[in-house]
């Protein structure tokens, strides 16, 4: 397992979601992935009961201080009607997970959907005293705009507070023709740039595209109507073409490459994985050592022709 630096925080460069840790009925996936040497859970408030159950789980297994947890609160639909990225919401979200989770911190604390119309100075200021209070460790922004956060950690800069300290938003190599959900923001090309100026950590949910690169779909498979929603594009079956012809050459699968695509960016990054069975994360960590060549990864994303080196 590979790691990155988050405030000095050790993170696993593979993490695990538990968007879907109900469904699963068991939590034998979280054990294996820490069998595998992954120490990174990804949950958040939203999620409804994974913040209880994950907390049970930590609890038996004695393993909290083994594990860096990233949650998130503050999302538009997830509490009383109406905006809630405000100090009183990020409160009592950040509060209740706490207690969900059974533990007294959170490491990675992230806003999980921005209100573009809320000002940055108290959302920045509220996140701040909980860093004080050592109830957050590092603290992010989930599916905001780099423009936010930049406009976030300016004030920050101005104040003499702490900004945010790593994002949380769309990254893969099939481009979204839109959100997969309301509010959810992509990095685009002026985001990967903004990254790799700033080197903020990225940690990449939906990096391998809900499976796009799986080979269980096809330009005439219309059954998946999100899939074909978000995803089907002529662009982005050439990036599969494209995936498949460089697996083979590399004797990986395509969406390895995929995977791979998004842990060898020019800037730290994590992704967000969310395996159903042994093997898809026995893949999902054979795919941490595959090296793409920052040649490999423009044509891969289409801004090159041809691929001359290996």
């Amino acid at each position: 397992m590979k790691f990155i630096d988050v405030n000095g925080l050790s993170l696993s460069q593979l993490m695990i979601g538990t968007g879907d840790l109900k469904k699963w009925g068991s939590c034998d996936m979280l054990d294996q992935f820490v069998a595998a040497g992954g120490t990174t859970i990804d949950t958040a408030h939203q999620y409804r009961e994974a913040e209880t159950i994950l907390g049970k789980w930590m609890g038996k297994r004695g393993n909290r201080d083994q594990l860096v947890i990233m949650s998130k609160g503050a999302h538009h639909d997830d509490g009383s009607p109406g905006p809630r990225v405000n100090p009183g919401a990020i409160r009592k979200d950040l509060m209740e997970s706490l207690e969900r989770l059974g533990t007294d911190r959170i490491d990675l604390y992230a806003l999980h959907r921005d209100d573009p119309s809320a000002e940055v100075g108290p959302i920045i200021e509220e996140l701040n005293r909980h860093l004080e209070d050592g109830r957050v460790l590092a603290i992010g922004a989930s599916n905001w705009t780099h423009q936010r956060i930049q406009e976030a950690n300016d004030y920050a800069g101005r104040h003499g507070l702490k900004g945010f300290m790593f994002d949380s938003v769309n990254l893969s190599l099939a481009i979204a023709k839109e959100p997969r959900w309301e509010g959810c923001v992509s990095a685009d090309g002026a985001a990967c740039e903004w990254h790799t100026h700033n080197q903020m950590p990225l940690l990449a949910w939906s990096a391998q595209a809900g499976g796009f690169f799986s080979g269980n779909f096809s330009p005439d498979n219309l059954s998946n109507e999100e899939m074909v929603r978000v995803y089907y594009s002529d662009e982005n079956w050439e990036r599969y073409q494209r995936a498949v012809q460089l697996a083979q050459e590399k004797g990986v699968t395509a969406i390895q490459i995929a995977l791979s695509f998004v842990l060898n960016r020019p800037f730290p990054t994590a992704a967000i994985i969310g395996p159903r069975s042994e093997k898809e994360l026995s893949d999902s960590v054979k795919a941490m050592d595959i090296e793409l060549t920052p040649e490999q990864l423009a044509w891969l994303n289409l801004e090159r022709e041809e691929l001359t080196a290996k």
